[in-house]
């Protein structure tokens, strides 16, 4: 287990879920990660849920906003990219072929942040941190550990990141059945990555899929079935790597599981 004091430019440093059912994902993230709740009221019937482990933030959840659901956007989870200054980040995603669906714009005094899509779909956020820095803790059960960038056009959308934010790849071409799987390094540290563009689903369009360690992938993803979620893939082993599985919470929002393997 490791605190983290500050995030570094171009590192995951957020994870927001926006559900159709605040309360029912309360239980289910608490009950399958640990996570302890704290709301905070945003207005009438309406209110953030910050996620904590170890007195340490994990993530939020918020409700899916209505003109979102009017427009077909279904429960997800929301992947937050640190900065050093979000106005200069927003336009240099709309100078690599991105687009802004929101701000840049204040969040009180937590930070600043826009809502942004990459140059082939995926929607992500970028934040510049003040009073909140974002996530607290790693390397336990239930922290984020790595993102994955799900999309038909990996040479544009790798090329679109190395514009943004400087990222860097290494490509694998040892791992059984990951060959052409795109490691993406922030400076000298493997932070997500960008799977063949085979991987992804038919109509399914580009997205993040965030992974969240798990002590025993296997006992989790049975845990997770209990509590109402459907599993898509896994649990799979990957030589080398660790055993994941893919899935949706009770309310469709898709994310992984990761158990790293020994080292």
């Amino acid at each position: 287990m490791a605190h983290i004091e500050k995030h570094a430019p171009g590192v995951f440093c957020w994870a927001e879920l926006a559900t159709t059912d605040q309360d029912a994902a309360k239980l289910f993230y608490s009950e399958l990660f640990g996570w302890k709740i704290f709301d905070s009221p945003m207005g009438p019937g309406d209110f953030y849920t910050m996620f904590s482990l170890e007195g340490q933030n994990t993530s939020a959840a918020c409700t899916l906003r209505p003109e979102l659901k009017a427009m077909g956007v279904p429960p997800h989870w929301m992947l937050y990219i640190n900065v050093a200054n979000v106005d200069e980040a927003a336009a240099k995603v709309t100078a690599a072929g991105g687009l802004l669906r929101s701000g840049p714009f204040d969040v009180m005094t937590y930070g600043r942040m826009a809502v942004a899509a990459d140059s082939t779909g995926a929607t992500f956020c970028i934040w510049e941190d003040r009073d909140h820095t974002g996530i607290g803790i790693t390397g336990v059960h239930g922290t984020l550990c790595w993102a994955d960038l799900m999309t038909r056009d990996v040479p544009k959308a790798s090329q679109f990141y190395t514009d943004v934010f400087g990222w860097s790849y290494l490509v694998d071409e040892t791992t059984p059945g990951h060959h052409g799987y795109l490691h993406i390094k922030n400076g000298e540290t493997l932070i997500g990555g960008m799977p063949p563009s085979e991987h992804m689903p038919p109509g399914v369009p580009a997205h993040w899929m965030l992974y969240f360690q798990a002590t025993d992938c296997a006992a989790s993803t049975e845990k997770a079935v209990a509590l109402g979620a459907k599993v898509h893939m896994g649990p799979m082993v990957i030589e080398k790597v660790g055993t994941i599985t893919i899935l949706d919470d009770p309310q469709g929002a898709g994310f992984a599981l990761f158990t790293p393997q020994p080292r």
